[in-house]
């Protein structure tokens, strides 16, 4: 068959769309800054307590594998308000 590539079972067709890993690596650096500013205002909160304050640099650096779960989420979420303003009814399969 000339020209004709079948879909492997890895392979999905998107319909046009992002995947959710490139909206995820595109959100990526906003999402590891929310998770670093989050983490600095409860270290502060914490501070109440009697918890010692996390510094600015802790905070950036415990961001950057925390990013990656929000980051996700977040694709998640804009993938879902792409698809309903779109008039995409969602099948629960991402």
């Amino acid at each position: 068959m000339c020209g004709t590539r079948s879909i492997s079972k890895r392979e999905r067709p998107t319909d046009g769309r992002w995947p959710l890993w490139r909206l995820g690596a595109l959100l990526y650096p906003f999402a590891a800054a929310a998770v670093a500013i989050n983490l600095f205002l409860l270290g502060l909160m914490w501070q109440v307590v009697g918890i010692p304050v996390l510094s600015p640099i802790l905070c950036v650096l415990l961001s950057i594998p925390l990013g990656i779960p929000a980051s996700w989420a977040a694709a998640r979420w804009v993938r879902q308000l792409i698809d309903e303003a779109e008039g995409r009814h969602r099948t629960g399969q991402d």
